[in-house]
């Protein structure tokens, strides 16, 4: 056949173009042929079913050889299925035989009284009609009762009542059930025996059921009548179906001769040589059988090349040895001469045994140049995709622009710099008269003679940055040595610019909608080629892509810093004077953004120090806004001298106050999770109270370094209200250290507050003496690597104000004692060297103690505190509040608390349980 076709190839030339012909291959087809007049005589719808049957059933046509196929294998299926069904049957009447048989001597051995009957004097009176009445029950051929040693009780023939059981009872003797197939008097059948056993467990006799197999057989006699009739149905069906295949097959093969058949052949030829893609068939040997005109030409191969060796033929040797080898091969390119074949080749069977190959030629020479482009372009995309995943992992302007230089760099350019104003880089808004740094810089050697980073710029008006941040449009310069425009931003650099061989440039404006940011220079030096328009239009797009990520780090740059500037303002700036506490302090604010922590130091009267830490939870402006909020309510609470439950308590109500003002306007967040601890602390008592309102509980060093964590009532959050606080007491010796924080030294996503207190507890442990060196050592052994939340810490070291420094009487309730108060005070100012505060102590405390004396009650004391103030004090047991007021010319009093005020540096008055303190504060000469 192949030869035919080789030859029918070199007889296609001379054939007639115009000729137009009806091949066998249509037939083949099926197409009928309109006005060729068929050999066959016309045959009815009748004579035509019997004939093609008649042909299905002779097995001389494909459709007879598929009819006796279909007819043996429907014999075979019906065959397995009769013989499946049969052995199917019988397993499951042995399987049901055994079962019925074990259930019914099992629920007879264990029916109740029949234990009692095997010990009866006479068990056969008993037992058999039970017996017979549950043989007939349960549809079994026998129920038998005997004792241990097989001798029956019942049986349903009487005459066989006292004779040995046939079977084996052995296992049941030893109190298993036991199931055998015999063959007995009345047929094959299946019995089991069943142990009686007494309560100890102890066989007492034997049970044993029987039934025939026929008894629940049937089955199969049922079931094969329907297995015949389907059998018969589907030999109907496979044989009415090849009948009307054999019919379509020979009615589209009907007349097909050898003149078909040579058509068929050479329409088959001229498809073969008209395409354009060579084919080539081998054969054994390595002979070329067959090449095709486009094989020819691709391979310039001879006119009588059919018949030679592959290898005789004057091929490249690679190209020779794959045809001659016959391996499967695809897509391998070859050289032949100028051209770049892709090969594809199979090898063929026949029969079963190896009898050549058959291999595909397609010129892929203009394919590669194609293919080379698609796979720039490829890469392009690829490019543009790393640059919208890769640039813009942070939200830092310098980091982004440093994103954008090393990825151009080198797959779009050599050299890459970033320029941006200076407004930018600190989140401002860009103006056009301002200068531009250079904030990132990439390339393939670092010796480039470009302005290095951190470089102040100003283009010249005609360099292609300055045209191209004026017009907003990319601006190329394909060969810089030719650009005058250029090299007049700085002769000398652009002179060694062009000598290290940087020779193109694109510069693309950073826009991000109106605004532009910057621009991004790209350099080319090794490839010789300048940039094109196509890479003019790439780089627009990368720098689009990175002109968004830039832009909105500028955006967060500029909150960042209006958050952390607004932060810092309202958290203290430098601790007050005091001599009550050796206070030292840290803060660290978050990486994430800035947070809503916070502490301060408020001295209070009478020499007392209040300390605070709280927390926001949250970030950003409203958290800080509402820590300033909180931390200017806690100044002004304390300026009441209130105790700490009480100072929360208010402070809880303000919370919930913001809460429903901002609920209301809908624009803001509530407070959620806002938390404070508040501790006072006198030095004369060296005592110290506090509470706290969902937050942290203090640590405590004391002077001999153990640490511990007072148990001060854990209050709600702020804002939550309902439920009141509650204040704890401590005593704390000289030196000991009060340790307050936030959360975020203790608490992170990896680990919960309690293995932070510990941790804690191990840091503090290890610190030194003072508060300094504690904060120190506190924050090197717990500071995370990337802190999630602020960080708030403050060490209080306890001072002690010595009782040389505190002078305490008592008055009674008598004007006259106000000359000895005068007394007592110039000695006590006397032993201080304070006698230049003589007289207006003497005034302040007359004035104060006349009041308690008119206007409070017993008992009255009079307190004075060397301090870096003297505090004078005077505690009467009435919670009336005194007023200052202006008296009038004809008023015989009201002007003690204007003298008081005018002579003291600060005077109020505090709130005790018993009674009230009224203070003033004098500076010290």
């Amino acid at each position: 056949m192949v030869r035919l076709l080789g030859r029918s190839g070199a007889r296609s030339a001379s054939r007639p173009s115009g000729l137009r012909t009806r091949g066998a291959s249509d037939r083949f087809l099926g197409v009928p042929e309109r006005g060729v007049p068929s050999d066959e005589p016309a045959q009815g719808p009748r004579t035509g079913w019997f004939a093609s049957l008649r042909a299905a059933v002779g097995g001389r046509s494909v459709a007879g050889q598929v009819f006796l196929l279909q007819v043996v294998i429907v014999l075979l299926l019906v065959v397995a299925a009769v013989v499946a069904l049969v052995l199917q049957v019988r397993h499951d009447t042995t399987q049901e035989a055994r079962n019925r048989s074990v259930a019914v001597a099992e629920s007879f051995a264990n029916a109740p009284g029949t234990r009692e009957a095997l010990s009866s004097p006479d068990p056969s009176a008993v037992l058999q009609p039970r017996a017979e009445a549950a043989r007939k029950a349960t549809d079994v051929d026998f129920i038998v009762v005997m004792n241990i040693d097989g001798i029956r009780y019942t049986h349903p023939k009487p005459d066989r009542i006292g004779k040995q059981f046939v079977g084996n009872i052995a296992p049941a003797q030893a109190g298993r059930v036991v199931t055998e197939e015999i063959t007995g008097t009345i047929g094959p059948l299946v019995q089991a025996v069943v142990p009686v056993k007494a309560p100890d467990g102890q066989v007492v006799g034997l049970v044993s059921a029987g039934v025939t197999k026929a008894t629940v057989g049937g089955t199969a006699d049922r079931q094969l009548p329907l297995v015949l009739t389907a059998a018969a149905v589907a030999l109907a069906l496979s044989t009415a179906g090849t009948a009307l295949v054999s019919r379509r097959l020979l009615r589209q093969t009907h007349g097909l001769g050898p003149h078909e058949m040579t058509r068929m052949y050479e329409h088959h030829d001229a498809v073969l040589h008209a395409v354009r893609e060579g084919v080539i068939i081998v054969g054994t040997e390595g002979r070329l059988l067959l090449a095709n005109d486009e094989a020819h030409r691709l391979l310039d191969l001879p006119a009588d090349a059919e018949g030679h060796r592959v290898l005789h033929l004057g091929l490249a040797p690679d190209t020779a040895e794959l045809l001659d080898s016959g391996r499967m091969a695809t897509d391998e390119v070859h050289l032949v001469k100028d051209r770049l074949l892709a090969v594809n080749q199979r090898p063929t069977t026949l029969r079963g045994r190896p009898s050549g190959s058959v291999a595909t030629l397609r010129d892929s020479t203009e394919l590669r140049a194609l293919s080379g482009r698609a796979e720039e372009a490829r890469e392009r995309l690829n490019m543009l995709y790393d640059a919208g995943v890769g640039i813009g992992t942070s939200l830092d302007v310098t980091r982004t622009a440093e994103e954008l230089a090393e990825l151009a760099v080198p797959r779009f350019a050599d050299f890459a710099t970033v320029d941006l104003y200076e407004a930018v880089l600190g989140g401002g808004q860009p103006e056009a008269a301002t200068r531009l740094r250079r904030t990132a810089s990439s390339g393939i050697r670092k010796d480039a003679p470009l302005y290095p980073v951190g470089e102040q710029l100003r283009f010249v008006d005609s360099s292609p940055q300055a045209r191209a941040l004026k017009d907003g449009h990319a601006v190329i310069a394909p060969r810089l040595d030719e650009a005058p425009g250029w090299r007049a931003q700085d002769l000398e650099r652009s002179a060694q610019v062009v000598e290290f061989g940087i020779h193109s440039l694109i510069a693309v404006p950073l826009r991000a909608g109106s605004l532009v940011l910057g621009v991004v220079s790209f350099w080319r030096s090794q490839k010789g080629e300048p940039f094109d328009a196509d890479e003019v239009a790439l780089a627009e797009e990368l720098v689009a892509r990175a002109a968004v990520s830039i832009d909105n780090a500028r955006r967060y740059t500029r909150e960042h810093s209006m958050a952390v500037t607004l932060q810092r303002s309202l958290l203290p700036r430098r601790l007050p004077e005091q001599n009550a506490l050796d206070i030292a302090y840290r803060y660290l604010p978050a990486q994430a953004g800035v947070g809503g922590d916070w502490f301060d130091v408020l001295p209070l009267s009478g020499a007392r120090v209040a300390l605070v830490v709280g927390d926001v939870v949250g970030h950003g402006l409203h958290a800080a806004a509402t820590m300033g909020r909180l931390r200017t309510a806690v100044h002004n609470f304390s300026a009441l001298d209130l105790p700490p439950d009480e100072l929360l308590a208010l402070l809880d109500e303000l919370v919930a106050r913001i809460d429903q003002d901002e609920a209301q306007e809908g624009d803001s967040a509530p407070v959620t999770g806002a938390t404070c601890l508040y501790a006072v602390y006198d030095p004369v008592t060296q005592r110290c109270t506090m509470a706290r309102a969902g937050h942290p509980p203090p640590a405590l060093i004391q002077p001999d370094g153990s640490v511990g964590f007072p148990d001060v009532p854990a209050g709600p959050p702020l804002g939550l209200g309902g439920l009141p606080f509650e204040t704890a007491e401590l005593e704390l010796a000289q030196d000991s250290r009060l340790v307050l924080y936030t959360d975020g030294l203790v608490e992170d996503r990896e680990r919960d507050i309690d293995e932070g207190l510990e941790l804690l507890r191990d840091a503090l442990s290890q610190a030194g003496p003072s508060p300094e060196e504690t904060c120190q050592a506190v924050l090197e052994a717990r500071r995370p690597t990337r802190a999630g939340d602020d960080i708030a810490l403050i060490v209080a070291g306890t001072r002690a104000l010595g009782a040389d420094l505190v002078a305490e009487w008592e008055v009674p309730s008598d004007p006259a004692a106000v000359g000895q108060v005068r007394s007592e005070v110039t000695r006590t100012l006397e032993a201080w060297g304070l006698e230049e505060l003589s007289f207006t102590t003497e005034l302040i405390l007359s004035e104060l103690v006349t009041n308690a004396i008119r206007y409070g009650g017993e008992p009255i004391r009079v307190r004075m505190l060397h301090d870096r103030s003297l505090i004078c004090e005077v505690f009467d047991s009435s919670s009336t509040s005194p007023h200052l007021r202006y008296a009038t010319m004809t008023d015989e009093g009201g002007r003690g608390l204007f003298l008081v005020a005018q002579l003291a540096d600060r005077w109020g008055t505090r709130y005790l349980p018993a009674g009230k303190v009224i203070w003033a504060e004098q500076p010290l000469p």
